[in-house]
């Protein structure tokens, strides 16, 4: 689950985007959203699937925010005093409530998830290999996410408590989500020395390797019904791009530029790739229907920065833009009973870098 941040730093893919991996984000200033209130504003007038558009937080750099089978709770990660690197917390959706703190608060967290029984968490993390943030590339050879052999999986109780660690493969082991039916992981790994998707059972054991084809493939989710997987993908020319793709993965480096939407059976079998933008598309997530995803990409933008929500029919048609806020929208998640969405974004900013949580009404089919 690289996730992209509004500054260049380490952050994961999805890591997507839950995250070692950052993307520079436009310094934009969004659409106007009163703290602590519902907005209707911009929702009707450009965003209209969007209705009483509600930020959650407030000041920092936060992504990656996904439901608790209930959908009463968020877990994000987020940079934030006086931790130097994201680290990860819960937050009550509906409030009440400050967010709170579910890592250790050392090293460099990413990617958190609630298991399929909402009674523990899932996020990887540095932490064993020391209390400081990991160093972040300095992008001498062009825009870089860091892919930390350090980081690995573990889980905990939603107050952090009872941490365990379900792998230990000396490699980049990140961007895990869960199977709502059986609570199998879904996760990224380069322990066979390229970046593929890997599936295992909730306790860490029974792990298999989903995908084989060169190239970077990650921040996956599964189906409602678990039935099939989607996720972002590089494919890579033979010659100079699989050679530059190579070089930088012996460094524990990729690069992010192009990256497209793909969708297999859960077992990694009938891969079909569904988008053909020449963009970075990433934080793929299937509607309740499961013929439709959302997902993010800065496609139609010459510059790169621009990101904004999109969705599109499983078969790759009816492309969609949902979001038009200036700067970097990402991260959507429906709710589990379909009614909202979460999401990260840079509108309403108090200042440039901040990427804040936000939670919308869902409208289908909006009038026209």
């Amino acid at each position: 689950m690289f996730g992209f941040e509004s500054r260049p730093t380490g952050r994961c893919p999805r890591i997507l985007l839950g995250a070692l991996l950052t993307m520079p984000l436009l310094a934009a200033l969004g659409t106007a959203v009163s703290e602590g209130a519902d907005t209707d504003g911009s929702s009707e007038q450009s965003e209209p699937h969007l209705a009483v558009v509600r930020q959650l937080s407030f000041g920092g750099e936060n992504a990656e925010a996904y439901w608790s089978p209930d959908g009463s709770e968020l877990i994000f990660q987020s940079t934030r005093e006086p931790y130097g690197c994201d680290q990860i917390f819960r937050l009550a959706v509906d409030g009440p409530g400050d967010p709170v703190l579910v890592s250790t608060g050392t090293g460099r967290t990413t990617c958190a998830y609630f298991t399929a029984d909402g009674q523990r968490v899932l996020f990887s993390s540095t932490h064993l290999a020391g209390p400081e943030c990991p160093p972040v590339p300095d992008h001498s050879q062009g825009y870089v996410w860091p892919l930390y052999d350090s980081m690995d999986l573990f889980g905990a109780k939603t107050d952090g408590s009872d941490l365990r660690q379900l792998t230990d493969s000396g490699s980049y082991d990140a961007e895990a989500t869960v199977c709502a039916r059986d609570g199998s992981i879904i996760f990224t790994s380069t322990r066979d020395g390229d970046l593929d998707l890997y599936r295992m059972d909730a306790d860490g054991g029974n792990i298999q390797r989903l995908t084989h084809t060169p190239g970077y493939d990650g921040g996956a989710f599964f189906s409602a019904d678990c039935s099939k997987i989607v996720w972002r993908a590089s494919r890579l020319s033979p010659g100079e791009e699989l050679e530059d793709y190579r070089r930088l993965l012996a460094q524990n480096l990729v690069r992010p530029s192009r990256l497209e939407i793909y969708v297999a059976n859960a077992d990694g079998s009938e891969v079909r790739q569904v988008t053909d933008l020449g963009a970075a598309s990433f934080a793929p997530f299937f509607f309740p229907s499961g013929e439709r995803i959302i997902f993010s990409t800065n496609y139609g933008d010459p510059q790169g920065r621009e990101f904004d929500i999109w969705a599109v029919d499983v078969d790759g048609s009816d492309l969609e833009r949902i979001t038009f806020s200036p700067g970097f929208d990402g991260f959507p998640m429906f709710s589990p009973d379909g009614s909202r969405l979460a999401f990260a974004s840079n509108r309403n900013q108090k200042k440039p870098g901040e990427t804040n949580i936000f939670v919308a009404n869902w409208v289908e089919s909006p009038a026209k």
